[in-house]
């Protein structure tokens, strides 16, 4: 394919795409004037367009007249990742089945099904997880899709994934686990569904626990949750702050005085008998 400067003709083909004008689109491409797959200057095709609108007739007819399925633009996306990340259900399964690799990505690493987890989009990701999506699959910083998951508070997503088998305590490179982003956010419903698959609750190769992101927030429910299964609110992080210190530093009253009647109550406690 030439990559000569887009044509009006090319505009034309991509604005008939996005809007889901087939009659016109039909025109253009019976002119002989553009190519199916010509791209603008982010690299995007007509194919890219319609499916961002969610267009999947003007996909088919696309298609059928040659368009490539994975032709990408310039950050590496699909047409696929597009789909994935508008919801349109329709045509992400109309474009695997035409032959759309569900597990390729983006420069930065991003696959399909992470687009999907990042977006909150359920139904799509267990479509392609059921057509051999990996849930593993890693950005180029290391978070998968059940870390974006998490941290986007979308706990339906979370409760498909670890079904699925993703590994609770994936780790971006900064060491940043998916209970502890979902503690330093507040998302409730998110870490009720990680505490089922028994994450760690220690200190994290970023130096810091979940309580501690909990605390550092004051995030109220968060810490009740993370204490009711064992956190420890005496754990010291890399600098030797406990998740105690670190509410008191930042003004976190109402988790503070929590976290202080929990160690005087742990303190205080009769010693067990045999």
């Amino acid at each position: 394919m030439s990559m000569k400067k887009e044509s009006p003709w090319d505009v034309e083909l991509h604005l008939a795409a996005a809007r889901g004008d087939a009659k016109r689109l039909q025109v253009l491409l019976d002119s002989g004037r553009v190519h199916v797959d010509c791209k603008d200057k982010t690299g995007t095709t007509a194919l890219f367009f319609s499916a961002q609108g969610g267009f999947m007739d003007i996909a088919e007819i696309l298609i059928k007249s040659g368009a490539t399925v994975d032709s990408c633009s310039i950050d590496g996306g699909t047409p696929l990742f597009v789909a994935c990340q508008c919801g349109h259900l329709d045509v992400v399964e109309g474009l695997i089945a035409k032959g759309a690799n569900v597990n390729a990505h983006m420069k930065d690493g991003a696959t399909a099904l992470f687009i999907a987890a990042q977006n909150g989009h359920v139904r799509i990701l267990e479509m392609l997880l059921a057509y051999g999506a990996k849930a593993e699959a890693a950005r180029t910083d290391g978070a998968t899709p059940l870390w974006i998951a998490a941290q986007m508070g979308h706990d339906h997503v979370v409760r498909r994934l670890l079904k699925a088998g993703a590994y609770v305590d994936s780790k971006r490179h900064d060491g940043a686990t998916p209970l502890f982003k979902a503690a330093h956010k507040g998302h409730t419903a998110v870490i009720g569904e990680l505490l089922k698959y028994r994450p760690n609750l220690g200190v994290l190769p970023n130096g810091e626990s979940a309580l501690h992101a909990a605390a550092l927030m004051g995030h109220m429910t968060v810490a009740r949750q993370l204490l009711g299964v064992g956190a420890d609110p005496l754990l010291a992080n890399q600098e030797g702050i406990t998740p105690l210190q670190l509410a008191m530093r930042h003004s976190q009253s109402q988790v503070a005085r929590y976290l202080k009647e929990k160690v005087r109550a742990r303190t205080t406690a009769p010693p067990q008998t045999c």
